[in-house]
Order: structure tokens, then sequence, then C-alpha cells
């Protein structure tokens, strides 16, 4: 009689161990340069995006009058950066002195941003602690992945969205700039942008997790679109000033303050600044990125020059399918 196998394996603690460990989250080639993208809750980033975005949420310890502008890549954020400066410092720098900081600095250097300190400085978040109230402070990450307490604190959030299309586009060109020997073609980052996967991507993902937050707590968030504001800036920056909790006033309208920091914060005006012509910014792990690379054109539509009809017309059917009727259209 031949003894049946029983199904009872040995015990294996290395094995148990090693079954009970969380899965590795799949991988997906980054557009250009060596690294590798992969979820972290639900959000495409680098392993040391996904670090700093741990670190963040671990550490980070918000104040109810700080004031956080979120941007998905490429969206405005350095001329966002420059207009928020503009407008909540007014009274301290004003606007039309010589020695402006926006005149010497790139707006980089004058908005801290929460998770790239890691990277660009080498230091921890809590070194955030030591600005001044209020703060003004910059974020790539999607709203699940900032701190629960940023709602629940009250802190202000001002986000800026593009037509994805020209998104695309800007991100390319500021890639291969900055990825010089790891070229990837146009049409396979297409590609890639409609399957969500770019670094803090979806892109869908990211413009609805803001959008709906603005739509319960309008008074909180301030979502703005580039289009419209490139379309309007004088409006915007009386939006953005009342926002901020500082009016412009009748007197400030008056003398020409609007006029002068649409001026100042120009796309134009801060290309041409000489910081932003030569230099470098703090290198990240050794690669130094020229400060050029913030200013190409910044043009609205710009998606025209780079692709073809049937290509515009998939990502438009994309982003409507993933924005599913929410209201926020493009």
């Amino acid at each position: 009689m031949v003894e049946a196998q029983s199904d009872t394996k040995p015990s294996d603690p290395e094995g148990e161990e090693e079954s009970l460990s969380p899965p590795t989250p799949p991988k997906r080639e980054a557009w250009l340069g060596a690294s590798s993208l992969s979820q972290f809750q639900g959000c495409w980033l680098s392993e040391d995006f996904s670090k700093s975005a741990a670190l963040v949420q671990a550490h980070f310890q918000p104040r109810p009058d700080d004031i956080i502008l979120a941007t998905y890549p490429k969206c405005g954020t350095t001329w966002l950066k420059a207009l928020a400066f503009a407008i909540t410092n007014r009274s301290h720098h004003p606007i039309t002195c010589k020695n402006h900081p926006l005149l010497t600095h790139l707006p980089h250097d004058l908005v801290e941003d929460l998770e790239f300190p890691l990277r660009y400085l080498h230091h921890p978040v809590s070194e955030l602690e030591n600005l001044p109230s209020p703060r003004l402070l910059c974020t790539h990450l999607p709203l699940p992945l900032l701190p629960t307490s940023v709602s629940t604190i009250g802190c202000r959030i001002v986000y800026l969205c593009r037509e994805p299309k020209d998104v695309l586009v800007s991100m390319w060109h500021y890639m291969n700039k900055v990825y010089r020997d790891c070229f990837t073609e146009f049409d396979r980052a297409f590609e890639l942008f409609c399957e969500g996967v770019s670094l803090y991507g979806p892109i869908w993902d990211h413009y609805l997790g803001y959008w709906k937050q603005m739509t319960t707590e309008p008074n909180r968030v301030l979502f703005l679109k580039y289009d419209e504001m490139m379309a309007d800036t004088g409006n915007h920056v009386k939006r953005l000033a009342e926002f901020f909790g500082g009016p412009v006033s009748v007197e400030e309208e008056s003398s020409g303050i609007v006029q002068d920091i649409v001026k100042l914060c120009s796309f134009e005006n801060l290309k041409k600044m000489p910081v932003s012509c030569s230099g470098v910014t703090n290198p990240i792990d050794g690669l130094a990125i020229e400060n050029s690379v913030f200013f190409r054109t910044g043009k609205v539509r710009d998606w025209e020059n780079h692709m073809t009809e049937e290509m515009a017309k998939k990502l438009d059917r994309i982003i409507e399918d993933k924005l599913g009727g929410c209201g926020l259209t493009f």
C-alpha cells in the first residue's frame, strides 16, 4: 500500500516571514533617468520621492495659517510661486523696489517645498518648523498623500491646474533637458501619460483630489486654471490676495500695484532675469539643473506643435472619461 502524501509542508519560518511581507509594488519605466516609477499610495513616484512623501506624512506639522501652493508638475509652479510671494510680501518688499527678491532669486528659492528639501537641500522636514508664520509652502503631492491634519487644521490651499496636453509637452521637454543622456521618444511618453504613468500621476487623480476638496470647502481651497490666469492675470492677482487674507485695497489698486505684480511676475520678465539665465539649482544626487530649464515658453496650446490630431483626441477622451463629469473641463 502506498501512503498518501500529506499536504502539510514542513515549517519554514523564513518562508513564512517572506509570505507575510507586503508585496513589492509594480514598477514601470520612468520617462527619463535611471530610476523606475512605482506606486506609493496610488501615486506613481520614484523611490526617492516615495521616501520624501512618507517623511512628509510622518513629520510635517501644519499650522492653521499655512498657505500651501499645490500643483501637478509643469502646471505653472514657478509662476504661481512668484505671484504668491509678491502678493503676500508686498508690505515688506514693495513691488517696484530695485532690490526686490524676485529680481535676484528664483521663485523656487523663495517658497519652500514640502517634499523637495529632502532631495535638494538634504535637510529634514522638521526644519520647516524654523520658518516664521504665516508660512508659504509648495508641493506636488496629491491631496491624499498630504497629512490629514492639513485639512483638519484648516490650512489654505491654492491649486493650479493646466490643460493636460500642454502639461505632457512641457514635462517631456523639461525631462529631456534635465536627463540629457536618457532620451524617451515623445510617442512613448505620450502612451505612458495616457496610461497614467508619469511622476506624481495619474494626472486626473491629482486634479480630482483637489477639485473635489474645493467643491466641499471653497473657502479653504482655491482651484485655478493656468489658461484662465494667463488670459486675465490681474483679476487673479486680486483673487489670490483676497484668498491669502490681504485683499488689494482701493489705494493699492489706484497706485497700479496689480499691474506692477503682473509685470514683475510675468513669464517673460522672470525668464530674462540674470538668475534665470545662468547658474544651477542645488544638485539632485550630483545632477545640477540649470536655472534656465525652469523657463521654456509658458505658452497656452503649445501641444499643437507636438501632437497629431489623433493623439490630441485620444488624450481628450481619456481625461474626459477619468474626470467623470465632475464639472472640471478643459
